[in-house]
């Protein structure tokens, strides 16, 4: 089997080719997400994105994240939770029967109101592959934030937070943007934590966001400084409103923003280990050595 993994969110698209061990052999990017797929064009995307991989013997092609949704390829209906690695495999969507599949997503519902994901259960069941790991708290940062909570091997709940888009929004289109560069630069830790630890005190991010014109009014942050605090304000308040009383969590993510959790929750006394696209790469290599089995 020569298998082409896919990770097709709303604006980029990740290709790999994956070794027999599960790990990429190669990969590939580019920011053709399914918003700037025409009506009809994800097959012609895909072949020129990995055609060449895809021309391959036994070419085995799953993807996953949004191209499984309404807006996307066509709909893979979402597994309900708990849901198991197999509940998954057994319900992929077939584009091309035993060629090309779309990995469902999973729905949770908490109080009375759904949430979803698309994506990130691929990287969460292979990093408890590759980490062994039947339970535990998976953190998947970035625009939409994903808590995941394993147990037994079923992902039993999660919940998604707003938090890099509530940063964009407050960087870019509030007051505070007039106080801070063009650009974020590299992360000023200092100034990172400080917003950490400031979040826990305040308990409130409609409070504790207008501390950071304040902080650059009366002169102790630099305009350089402020975009980390910001930072950490908001990753800070997504912190405070979950239970962690010491808790290590798998972290899954782009390095630069794992590092800024991993920072954060050590500073609030728990532990993490870090993964990469390595997660949802072995994610797509189980799923396809489930189908090999009889």
């Amino acid at each position: 089997m020569n298998l082409v993994g896919v990770d097709w969110g709303t604006s980029s698209l990740r290709v790999a080719r994956i070794g027999a061990d599960g790990f990429a052999l190669e990969e590939r990017s580019s920011e053709r997400g399914i918003l700037t797929v025409p009506p009809g064009g994800f097959a012609q995307v895909l072949q020129e994105e990995a055609g060449d991989w895809l021309a391959a013997p036994q070419a085995l092609c799953l993807v996953s994240g949004m191209a499984g949704s309404r807006q996307g390829w066509q709909e893979a209906p979402y597994c309900t939770c708990p849901a198991a690695f197999d509940d998954v495999a057994h319900a992929l969507a077939w584009i091309e029967p035993g060629r090309i599949a779309l990995v469902p997503g999973l729905r949770y519902e908490f109080l009375g109101t759904p949430d979803a994901m698309r994506g990130e259960e691929v990287q969460v069941f292979g990093a408890m592959d590759l980490l062994g790991l039947a339970d535990g708290v998976f953190v998947l940062p970035g625009t939409h934030c994903k808590w995941v909570r394993v147990a037994e091997g079923r992902v039993q709940s999660f919940a998604t937070f707003m938090s890099g888009e509530f940063y964009r929004v407050l960087r870019q289109h509030s007051i505070l943007a007039r106080t801070m560069p063009e650009e974020d630069g590299p992360l000023q830790e200092e100034a990172f934590l400080r917003g950490v630890r400031h979040a826990q005190q305040a308990r409130s991010l409609l409070h504790s966001a207008f501390s950071a014109r304040m902080l650059a009014l009366f002169g102790p942050l630099t305009p350089q400084e402020l975009p980390s605090y910001l930072s950490g304000l908001v990753i800070g308040e997504e912190l405070r409103s979950r239970a962690l009383h010491g808790m290590e969590v798998v972290l899954i993510g782009a390095p630069a923003l794992t590092e800024r959790y991993a920072l954060a929750l050590r500073t609030l006394g728990c532990e993490s280990r870090r993964l990469g696209s390595e997660a949802a790469w072995r994610g797509h290599w189980a799923l396809a050595r489930s189908l090999q089995q009889p």
